[in-house]
């Protein structure tokens, strides 16, 4: 027994043996793994410091900019919420871009303005989605869902989208209304509130009225939300038993002077993370940060009517925003000085324009979504939209408020009539200070708006200033620390002479590229009239500079650089696929091997808008024979219109072979050209493969599903 108790004391010394050092050199090995080790374990505190701005990218929000606290104490149940604010109706929005956003509070505010229904207007990604299950048959849900992309939800939308997919209980008791925002140039028209309204039907919910559809293919979305905003109203008074009556105007926000101590606490046109409505799953933000305009050119060869700027970014100051190929950079617009002027002196807040306010709400339901403490010129130039065309409800909305008959008459005449109002938005540019400047000059009196409509009323009437985002035409691989933006300024003509309507984002870029920058060369313009406060809130952009940040893209180059690529693009749809081939072409020169490439694009004529012909014709040199470019200009021969669709199908046999053999294709531009070039591909598919119609139809659903064809697109 002690033998044994020997054997196994010794056993356990074994591997302190082993691990002796029996040399200098093990001694040394020794004290370098120790040192790797804690070098390792203390990398955090010492030489891989995390992202300080990482967080941004999970933060709700609303947790930001003086929210956290209110969010902390907020219930994520939205019965609860509205048994505890003692309303009937919610009203939820899906809002990528603030469209639905803005219909949602427009619907709200004409529910009690018109039946004395006080609604809780509210952004879906503030409650749990699965709450809404506990709403009773005594509520109505109003839903606004936009859809964008390939059929997907708006981000904040995502938690409903989910929950209703895995829907495993039943909604009797659920009463809904739905209205759906899409457009029809884009594939999935609408599907978001399709897939929502047959999910919600299949859980026994209860459908008041039929869905509501905006197609803003042809920019109806707001004359099509009147008509079935019009619809629901006539639907409440007959199920709720009201009578339609005119309520005194009680705006949401209360607006008071206040005398600050602390001027730096004065928001003077610095956005906040707050007011980005795109934050979630699949767009993620960096911090927005004053950015350097460094370079800037102009791209087309006659730029007399339309304007084409390549602008670079510098990045280099701020290292927690970085981007990849493919993503986004948002740009913060800034309002002009003459509609800023011309909003001020028609309600007559001259005097008050620089004083410092405070934005409330006595309705603690309501959730402010303006920077506050800030200033009347800030507001006016930095976080409202007062250069958007004014709707006919807003028209409508301004009646009460009228300074005369006449001006009442001709508000009415507008806002009931739609030929009316469509006559004059064809003449006219027609943004709140110019109605309102034509409603009191319509009888000579010219006379002010002011007491009557105050600037809490104007928060109410005008939706919030929202970033504008471009594609990033530069490789992070070529231009990590630079982001390239490709832009075209071209103003909107309306039938009366020098009646435009500018592109707000692009004309205050050029404007800043030509007083800061002296755009070489080729710039033959005449140039806007417009002026900006170059120098930004607190002279943050001073010498060029502009508020931006990276948001990141689903539109990425695959994996394996041997994956060969079908690249479509017209105008500035060209932009992603310039930095695409310069990570390509970078790689090639690096030695890696890169798989064959076509790009076709689209422009007018090749002495006028071929956009980046020097560098496409150096970018195919360098690739070696890796790179096809195929050109449709549309304006060359006279009566002959060649397109992308139609190289395309021109080359339906090649892009065939080349995606049955695993190549993914890209397609950027407007959402129109998208629809024809899909068509065009399904027609090549079918004729090539010698399939059907609805056989190529689940070929091109197929290639969308595995991430073989990707699109980003607009308009």
């Amino acid at each position: 027994m002690l033998t044994d108790m020997t054997s196994i004391e010794e056993s356990r010394r074994v591997p302190l043996i082993l691990f002796t050092p029996a040399s200098t050199a093990d001694t040394i090995t020794l004290i370098i793994l120790l040192c790797l080790s804690v070098i390792w374990h203390t990398r955090r505190w010492t030489w891989d410091k995390p992202n300080p701005y990482s967080y941004v990218w999970y933060e709700r929000p609303q947790m930001k900019d003086g929210g956290a606290s209110a969010c902390e104490k907020q219930s994520r149940d939205i019965a609860e919420a509205l048994v505890k604010a003692g309303k009937r109706i919610v009203i939820f929005w899906g809002s990528q871009s603030g469209t639905s956003e803005r219909l949602a509070y427009r619907l709200g505010r004409d529910l009690r303005l018109r039946l004395g229904l006080e609604s809780l207007t509210v952004d879906l990604s503030d409650y749990d989605a699965e709450t809404i299950a506990r709403l009773s048959n005594d509520h109505i849900a109003i839903f606004l869902l936009s859809t964008y992309g390939e059929g997907d939800p708006s981000d904040n939308a995502v938690g409903l989208w989910d929950w209703l997919k895995k829907l495993d209980v039943p909604l009797h008791s659920l009463n809904y209304l739905l209205f759906g925002l899409g457009n029809s140039n884009y594939v999935h028209y609408n599907r978001v509130a399709d897939v929502v309204h047959s999910a919600l039907e299949s859980a026994g919910a209860q459908q008041l009225l039929d869905v509501g559809r905006a197609d803003d293919a042809h920019g109806a979305t707001d004359e099509h939300f009147l008509r079935w905003k019009e619809d629901v109203i006539c639907f409440l008074k007959q199920r709720l038993n009201l009578e339609e009556v005119e309520q005194e105007e009680t705006p949401t926000f209360s607006v008071t002077k206040i005398e600050s101590s602390n001027t730096q606490a004065v928001k003077l046109g610095q956005p906040v993370a707050s007011q980005i409505r795109s934050i979630g799953k699949s767009a993620l933000c960096s911090p927005t940060k004053p950015l350097p305009v460094v370079a800037a050119r102009e791209l087309f060869d006659d730029s007399q009517s339309q304007n084409c700027l390549h602008l670079e970014v510098n990045l280099s100051e701020h290292p927690e925003i970085v981007y990849k190929t493919g993503d986004h950079l948002g740009v913060w617009p800034m309002n002009p000085d003459r509609e800023i002027d011309r909003l001020v002196n028609t309600l007559a807040l001259m005097d008050t324009r620089h004083t410092p306010i405070s934005i409330t709400s006595d309705d603690p339901s309501v959730k402010i979504d303006i920077p506050s403490p800030t200033t009347l010129d800030a507001l006016f130039r930095h976080y409202l939209e007062i250069c958007g065309a004014v709707p006919r409800d807003t028209i409508q909305n301004l009646v009460a408020f009228a300074p005369t008959s006449t001006a009442k008459a001709f508000l009415q005449s507008l806002a009931k009539d739609q030929s009316n109002y469509a006559r004059l938005a064809a003449r006219k540019y027609l943004t709140l200070g110019r109605i309102l400047e034509l409603a009191s000059a319509a009888d000579g009196s010219n006379k002010a708006w002011a007491p009557k409509l105050t600037l809490a009323h104007v928060l109410d009437l005008l939706p919030r200033t929202q970033p504008r985002y471009y594609s990033v035409s530069s490789s992070s691989v070529t231009s990590p620390r630079s982001a390239h933006l490709t832009l075209l300024v071209s103003p909107t003509l309306l039938i009366e002479p020098d009646e435009t309507i500018p592109g707000l984002t692009t004309t205050y870029l050029q404007n800043l590229t030509r007083s800061r920058l002296q755009l070489q060369n080729k710039d033959q313009s005449k140039g806007s009239e417009l002026s900006f406060q170059m120098d930004g809130p607190a002279n943050l952009l001073a010498g060029g500079k502009i508020f931006a940040f990276t948001r990141r893209s689903k539109f990425k180059l695959p994996t394996q650089s041997t994956t060969a690529l079908i690249m479509v693009a017209a105008g500035t749809g060209i932009a992603p696929f310039r930095a695409f081939l310069y990570e390509r072409c970078r790689l090639k020169e690096m030695g890696r091997e890169v798989g064959d490439m076509i790009l076709f694009f689209g422009c007018q004529h090749p002495n006028r808008d071929f956009i980046y012909r020097d560098e496409l014709i150096e970018l195919e040199r360098k690739l070696e024979g890796r790179l096809r470019i195929m050109i449709a200009f549309s304006r060359v021969v006279s009566g002959t219109k060649v397109y992308v669709q139609h190289k395309l199908c021109e080359h339906g046999d090649e892009v065939t072979k080349m995606l049955d053999d695993g190549a993914s294709l890209y397609i950027c531009g407007r959402s129109s050209m998208a629809r024809e070039v899909t068509v065009a591909a399904r027609s090549a598919f079918s004729k090539h493969r010698k399939t059907s119609a609805e056989e190529a139809e689940e070929y091109v659903n197929r290639l969308k599903r595995t991430h073989r064809w990707q699109e980003d697109v607009w308009g």
